[in-house]
């Protein structure tokens, strides 16, 4: 996806009363974690090479979102979706705009 394409679907985020909400669908087992795009309804899909088994896969997003976002782990919370593929995400601390910037940051760094 270029960059083009990024910018011209919306994230589907929102402030909340202590931070960011996101909304995302996960794709374990893949070849490598990476954000792999932004779906037609503004969720945001990651790629988590870890497997879905013994809550791997969601502290695998909590640590990658963590890094993409410039938070610690513990400001990630899975408010909704912990045993899904679609997932809503809380991050304190950080406002929907900052987020959506960090995230576009990332893809421009990491060309996903």
């Amino acid at each position: 996806m270029t960059k083009k394409e990024w910018k011209s679907r919306n994230l589907k985020l929102s402030d909340a009363k202590q931070g960011a909400a996101l909304t995302i669908r996960v794709t374990p087992r893949a070849n490598k974690t990476e954000i792999g795009g932004v779906l037609d309804d503004g969720t945001l899909r990651i790629r988590l090479a870890a497997p879905p088994v013994e809550g791997k896969a969601n502290q695998a997003l909590v640590v990658f979102l963590a890094e993409v976002l410039g938070v610690r782990k513990n400001k990630i919370e899975i408010v909704a979706g912990e045993r899904g593929r679609d997932k809503i995400i809380s991050v304190i601390g950080i406002r929907a705009p900052e987020a959506e910037r960090m995230i576009y940051k990332w893809i421009e760094q990491n060309g996903s």
